[in-house]
């Protein structure tokens, strides 16, 4: 891998800039990738622009508010690439933008081996006046070079890509470009908290269970509650255990969500799981979001997955709303024996009800 005039990370003092990302290369060398994750890091990307429409295309995404660009320009526009230097200059319009030209370049035996494995004829094979196979994409490869030199001779950043892998691609242009540069957004951090008997969140990252607390549940006045109600959160909080888990959590996390974010992870959730979602997962995902918000510098989004789905409602009131079907029919697993009304039956012509089973007719309040 080596670099070009310039290596250096873009300039904090230029984040207030519009930043312009010219990516060019040999076709290849991983130029698609490259404009993939700096659309992934928030750039506008136009692949195949001729460069003499570049700066107007600039101009106008501008006027659109959005000042986070990256033109792909290779060698398939072909006559405007001796215009080069000029457009590069508007561009820059004289310092007003921050500029930086990004060459992907290979060894010739690297490209072969990667036209022989997809498959694909060299853009310029054909215009090469090579035969067929190796020799026309080799050809390709040596007056692609010629026509691009200019371009990477203004090269702010050479990146060679004979021994780099896409991922390792994408890391260098996240520490290029990416949150440590000072320009593109932070990574989107979410703290969920949910119960176990309604299933996992199929987009979580990292799960916890804390079903090991105390349970809030069992204690009188506090069942109808929610971890958002302080009686709660300080229940549940000022527990020995608590603090220890909280205390061990947020060390791992302040480790690893800087590193999360430096290898270009956009989103990340934190699922954080109790029996129901309503008591402990909820007040430990606050706490964990405020200390998070705290450390590492970033907003941590809270959201409460199960919070309503587990609402206490006493059991008159649920047998009074079952016939309109006002109730929430997965809270009837709080309360055991609580169940709808035995369904009608036609007896002689004429509708009767069935004796409410035993189970139903147990003590509503009774918790096993």
């Amino acid at each position: 891998m080596s670099a070009g005039p310039s290596s250096t990370p873009p300039a904090q003092e230029s984040s207030t800039r519009p930043t312009v990302v010219v990516v060019s290369g040999l076709s290849g060398a991983g130029k698609s990738q490259a404009l993939h994750a700096l659309e992934d890091l928030g750039f506008f990307c136009v692949d195949n622009l001729p460069t003499l429409l570049a700066p107007q295309a600039v101009a106008l995404c501008e006027r659109g508010q959005m000042t986070r660009l990256a033109l792909g320009i290779d060698v398939r526009v072909r006559a405007f690439l001796g215009e080069v230097a000029n457009v590069l200059q508007l561009l820059e319009a004289g310092g007003q933008r921050d500029l930086h030209v990004l060459f992907l370049d290979a060894s010739d035996e690297t490209l072969l081996h990667r036209f022989s494995e997809t498959r694909r004829p060299h853009p310029l094979s054909t215009a090469a006046g090579g035969s067929e196979g190796a020799l026309a994409v080799l050809d390709g490869v040596r007056v692609e070079r010629e026509r691009l030199a200019p371009l990477r001779a203004r090269a702010t950043r050479v990146i060679d890509t004979t021994n780099t892998s896409v991922h390792d691609l994408r890391r260098l242009l996240v520490a290029h470009f990416g949150p440590a540069s000072g320009g593109a957004p932070r990574m989107v951090t979410r703290v969920v908290s949910f119960g176990f008997k309604f299933g996992s969140p199929v987009d979580a990252d990292v799960v916890l269970d804390v079903r090991f607390l105390d349970n809030p549940y069992f204690v009188p006045g506090l069942r109808v509650m929610s971890g958002l109600d302080p009686p709660v959160a300080d229940y549940v909080l000022a527990a020995p255990d608590t603090r220890e888990f909280l205390s061990r959590t947020a060390a791992l996390l302040e480790y690893v969500l800087p590193r999360y974010e430096r290898e270009g992870k956009s989103y990340l959730t934190i699922a954080i799981g109790c029996t129901g979602g309503r008591h402990r997962s909820v007040a430990i995902a606050e706490e964990l979001a405020r200390q998070l918000s705290g450390s590492v510098g970033a907003q941590i989004g809270v959201v409460h997955r199960d919070l309503e789905r587990g609402q206490i409602v006493a059991p008159r009131e649920r047998m009074q709303g079952a016939g309109s079907g006002d109730y929430d029919r997965s809270s009837v697993l709080e309360l055991k024996g609580v169940t709808a009304p035995p369904p009608a039956m036609a007896v002689g012509g004429r509708e009767s009800s069935l004796p409410a089973p035993a189970a139903a007719q147990s003590n509503p309040g009774d918790k096993s």
